[in-house]
């Protein structure tokens, strides 16, 4: 396999890698670099996977109230306008009150 220019890789590197950049207080900064070495790692590591976490965590909790609202709907429907038993329903039905009578 031949070998990559080094102008080819940094072109490669630049297709992979977005930049990003935020201004914050001396603060904040203070606290994310103390945070990422308790954890041994560089802080633009440690900010970009905290971000990338909570990123994650929010998207999941959207499409999981999304759901939620989808489901109760059709709960709610299928109270208000129950669909009519079907035969293996009605067997069940049967079939209980034989067990446990009526």
């Amino acid at each position: 396999m031949p070998a990559i220019s080094p102008k080819r890789q940094s072109i490669h590197a630049a297709r992979r890698n977005a930049r990003l950049e935020a201004r914050v207080p001396q603060e904040t900064k203070d606290v994310l670099e103390r945070a990422a070495a308790v954890q041994g790692r560089k802080m633009s590591d440690f900010v970009i996977s905290s971000a990338l976490e909570a990123a994650h965590r929010i998207l999941r909790e959207s499409e999981l109230a999304d759901l939620t609202k989808r489901d109760r709907l059709a709960f709610v429907e299928a109270l208000l306008n129950p669909p009519a038993p079907n035969e293996r329903l009605r067997k069940a039905v049967a079939r209980h009150a034989q067990v446990f009578g009526r």
